[in-house]
C-alpha cells in the first residue's frame, strides 16, 4: 500500500493513497488499533486524516502509520437506500448547461443509476456518494455559499449528496430531499452509512418531516436567567473531539484558552460549560446565591439589582476575578474594548444535556444546546469537591488591529506556484463581515491555484486556510466542515486560534512561516520556510 504524508498544521496530517479500498482498510486498521496519541481519523475519497492530541504526537503518529501492515479488505454494508427528489435546484439549469445537457436528460442521469455511499464528513450525516459512471461530473462553484438550505441535493466532481442541515457548502444544487438524513439521539445517526447503496427517485412533492429540539427547563430553584443575549451567546465547553467520522466538528469554545481560565476563577474543572458572548450585550439574573467569573474580551462589568433579602448596591466587578452574584442581582457585559468574545463561568458548572459528550453549541451541524434567548433557564449544579475559587494571574493579552499567525504549509501547498505563497504571506488579509464560528472570510489580493483539476474531497482542521476558486481565503474556525473540496494552502498553528478568535471584522491577519520538523520526513511543517520569524 503506497503512502504519502502530507502535513496538515502540528497537530495532523494527510496520508494519500491509491484506492478508495486502501483508503477504508488503512482507517480500519487505525480506529482498531487506537494507537496512543490518536484523536481521530477520517476517511475521504483517496485521503485518511489523522490527527493527534500534540505535536509529538503527531510526529510518532507518522511513523507509526509509515510502518503499519495493512492489507486486509473491508467488507461493508451494501443495504439500498431510496431518497426522494424534488429537482428544483437552482443550479440545475447550470449543471445541464455544464454538461451539455437538457435539465430532462440530468435528472435522468441522476436517478437511473446507483450511488455508492463512500465516506461521511463535511456536516453530520452528509455521507459521499459515487456514481456508476461519470455522466455527472461537475466542478463546485467558484465562490461556496454562505448557507445551502437544509435538504438540498448536490453534486461535485464524481459525488452526490445530501445536505442534511443549512450549512454553507460549494456543490452545486440539483433538487431538494426531506429525508431524515441525521438523529443524533438515533442508535444510528446517520441514515445512509458507508457502502450502503443510494438511489434517488424524483417526486413532484416532498413529505415534510418536523422535529423539535429539546427545551432547557424552566422554574430552577439554583442557576441563570437569560435576560438578554447581545448579537450571540452560547453554551460552549473544549468540544467534541472524536466525531469527524460522523461529520461531526470538534466545536467548542473560539477562544479555548479564555474558556478555560473562566472555569479556572471559580473552581471549576477546566471542561466545563461556560457562556460564549460576542460583543458583550449579555445579561443574567442569579437564581439563588453564584460565584461567577468573566474572561476573554476586555468589557465592562455591571452588577445591579439589590439581592432578595439583602441591600447591596451596584457595583462594577473587574473581569478575570471571581466574584458573588446574588440570589436577584444581575450581571451586564457591556460592549468590548477590545477582543469581541467574553466567557462567564459559575461556580458548579452549567447542569444543561449534553450531545456527543458535550454540551458545545455547533452553528454548522446545529448540535448541542440552540443559541440562548431571553427567559432560558440555565441550572447550576454543586460545586465539586475539592475546589477552590482562584485569582489566575497573566491574563493572556488581547490582539491588535493586525495579528502575525504562524501558518505550516500544507496538505495542498503544491497546488500554488512559489509567487502565490508568497503573496498569501506578504500581504494583510482583512477579516470580513461574513466571517463567524465556521471560518473567516478574508479580503486581499486573490490567489491563484494551478489548474490542476477538482481536488476529491478530504479531511480538514481548525486553522486550515482553503482557497476557493475565486482566490480568497477562508480560515476555518472551530465550528468548521469536516471535510473540504477546496485546496488548504496552509494551516495555522493551534495556539494562535485562541487569539483569532478574539479579532473583530475590519482587523488584519499577517501569515508567517512557523519552522518545526516535517511529518513528510518524520517531522511536521510544509517545507523548509525561508526568513522565519517565530
Amino acid at each position: 500500500m503506497n503512502r504519502t504524508i502530507r502535513p496538515c498544521g502540528d497537530l495532523a496530517f494527510l496520508v494519500e493513497l491509491d484506492s478508495l479500498d486502501d483508503v477504508v482498510a488503512l482507517h480500519h486498521a487505525l480506529t482498531s488499533t487506537k494507537p496512543a496519541g490518536l484523536v481521530e481519523c477520517l476517511a475521504a475519497a483517496s485521503t485518511v486524516l489523522v490527527r493527534a492530541v500534540s505535536p509529538v504526537a503527531a510526529l510518532e503518529l507518522a511513523r507509526y502509520v509509515r510502518g503499519l501492515d495493512v492489507h486486509d479488505r473491508i467488507e461493508r454494508d451494501s443495504k439500498e437506500i431510496v431518497i426522494d427528489v424534488r429537482y428544483d435546484g437552482e443550479d440545475l439549469d447550470d449543471v445541464a448547461k455544464l454538461l451539455g445537457m437538457s435539465r430532462e436528460a440530468v435528472i435522468e442521469a441522476h436517478t437511473s443509476q446507483a450511488w455508492t455511499a463512500a465516506f461521511g464528513g463535511f456536516s453530520p450525516g452528509f455521507v459521499y456518494c459515487i456514481g456508476e459512471n461519470d455522466s455527472l461530473n461537475v466542478p463546485r462553484r467558484d465562490s461556496p455559499r454562505t448557507s445551502v438550505p437544509a435538504g438540498s441535493v448536490g453534486l461535485a466532481g464524481h459525488f452526490s449528496a445530501v445536505y442534511p442541515r443549512s450549512t454553507p457548502g460549494g456543490w452545486q444544487l440539483i433538487g431538494r430531499s426531506s429525508a431524515p438524513m441525521w438523529d443524533a439521539s438515533a442508535d444510528q445517526p446517520a441514515l445512509v452509512a458507508p457502502g450502503n447503496i443510494v438511489r434517488y427517485r424524483a417526486v413532484n412533492e416532498l413529505v415534510e418531516i418536523s422535529t423539535t429540539s429539546p427545551s432547557m427547563p424552566t422554574g430552577i430553584e439554583h442557576g441563570l436567567r437569560i435576560k438578554s443575549t447581545g448579537i450571540q451567546s452560547l453554551l460552549q465547553d473544549q468540544g467534541r473531539p472524536g466525531f469527524a467520522d460522523l461529520g461531526v466538528s470538534e466545536s467548542g469554545a473560539m477562544d479555548l484558552r479564555s474558556a478555560r481560565r473562566a472555569n479556572l476563577l471559580v473552581g471549576n474543572p477546566v471542561g466545563y460549560a461556560v457562556i460564549e458572548s460576542l460583543m458583550g450585550g449579555l445579561s443574567v439574573t442569579a437564581i439563588g446565591d453564584q460565584v461567577v467569573g468573566v474572561a476573554g474580551a476586555d468589557v465592562d462589568i455591571t452588577v445591579t439589582g439589590a439581592p432578595l433579602g439583602g441591600d447591596v448596591p451596584d457595583y462594577t466587578p473587574p473581569i478575570n476575578r471571581p466574584f458573588a452574584l446574588l440570589d436577584g442581582q444581575s450581571l451586564t457585559l457591556g460592549s468590548p474594548k477590545r477582543g469581541m468574545r467574553s466567557y462567564l463561568a459559575v461556580r458548579g458548572g452549567f447542569d444543561v444535556p449534553t450531545v456527543l459528550d458535550s454540551a458545545s453549541a455547533d452553528l454548522l451541524s446545529q448540535e448541542g444546546p440552540a443559541p440562548l434567548a431571553p427567559g432560558v433557564e440555565l441550572p447550576v449544579a454543586s460545586a465539586a469537591w475539592p475546589s477552590f475559587v482562584s485569582d489566575p494571574k497573566h491574563a493572556p493579552a488581547l490582539p491588535r488591529d493586525v495579528v502575525s499567525a504562524s501558518i505550516i504549509l500544507g496538505p495542498r501547498d503544491d497546488w500554488f506556484d512559489s509567487d502565490q505563497i508568497d503573496l498569501l504571506l506578504s500581504q494583510e488579509w482583512t477579516i470580513t463581515e461574513t466571517s463567524n464560528r465556521i471560518g473567516l472570510r478574508l479580503d486581499g489580493m486573490p490567489l491563484k491555484s494551478r489548474d490542476i483539476g477538482e481536488l476529491p474531497s478530504e479531511g480538514t482542521v481548525a486553522g486550515a486556510i482553503q482557497i476557493p476558486h475565486e482566490g480568497k481565503p477562508v480560515l476555518f474556525m472551530r465550528d468548521h466542515p469536516v471535510t473540504g473540496g477546496y485546496p488548504v494552502i496552509g494551516v495555522v498553528n493551534h495556539h494562535d486560534l485562541d487569539v483569532l478568535a478574539q479579532m473583530p471584522p475590519g482587523s488584519k491577519i499577517r501569515f508567517r512561516l512557523y519552522h518545526q520538523p516535517s511529518v513528510a520526513d518524520d517531522a511536521i511543517g510544509a517545507r523548509a520556510p525561508e526568513g522565519n520569524e517565530s
